[in-house]
């Protein structure tokens, strides 16, 4: 018995490791994306219903902060320059979503604690909400990926202040979350209707 149900949990672990999902081959390309990770367009749709969160906006941030890579964290801090000494921050998952940003988001949703920073669709959902935030809070518009993702960067208090205007480092992520948002509209244009007729959306 207690043989049987090893297997069992092999065979589960197997499987739920078959189901994680790996980075895009072409990030570059939201048509190719999509159309390779249909549960992926799920998400962002279902967020664009949710948050009014456009796609375009959605896929630009999940690429600046994690490149696609579920279980991404930010680089290692080193003592002495050799031994292993934390990390620079606890943020985690596709949106690198702090520890107290995520709790933020589960007490103010009330989504339940099977929710996880890297399943996608709740890394797209956080990024609704929080830019949600940033448009009632610091009158954002929705579709503007540069000062959005400055406030998601810097925080809804660190932007406020207007520090940022003063660090090219932000100002350049922004810019590349801009630029990479407008980008993916443009393909979006092509291929969103297509991708809209697929069979599987009757269950959306």
């Amino acid at each position: 018995m207690r043989a049987i149900l090893g297997r069992c949990l092999v065979l589960c672990t197997l499987g739920l490791a078959g189901c994680a999902s790996l980075p895009p081959a072409n990030p570059h390309d939201a048509c190719h994306i999509f159309s390779g990770n249909l549960r992926w367009y799920r998400a962002v749709i279902a967020a664009e219903d949710q948050w009014n969160l456009p796609p375009e906006v959605a896929l630009s941030f999940v690429y600046r902060e994690s490149s696609y890579r579920a279980n991404a964290r930010p680089p290692r801090q080193y003592l002495l320059g050799v031994i292993p000494w934390g990390r620079i921050s606890d943020a985690f998952g596709y949106a690198q979503i702090t520890d107290a940003a995520w709790e933020d988001y589960l007490a103010d949703t009330g989504r339940g604690r099977l929710a996880a920073r890297n399943n996608f669709s709740d890394a797209i959902d956080f990024i609704g909400w929080y830019n949600d935030r940033s448009h009632r809070v610091l009158g954002i518009a929705k579709n503007d990926a540069y000062h959005l993702y400055v406030a998601y960067y810097e925080g809804l208090g660190g932007y406020r202040t207007g520090a940022w205007k003063n660090n090219d480092d932000v100002k350049r992520y922004a810019q590349e979350v801009r630029e990479r948002s407008a980008m993916h509209a443009d393909q979006l244009e092509v291929c969103k209707s297509q991708l809209k007729t697929r069979p599987w959306q009757v269950f959306r």
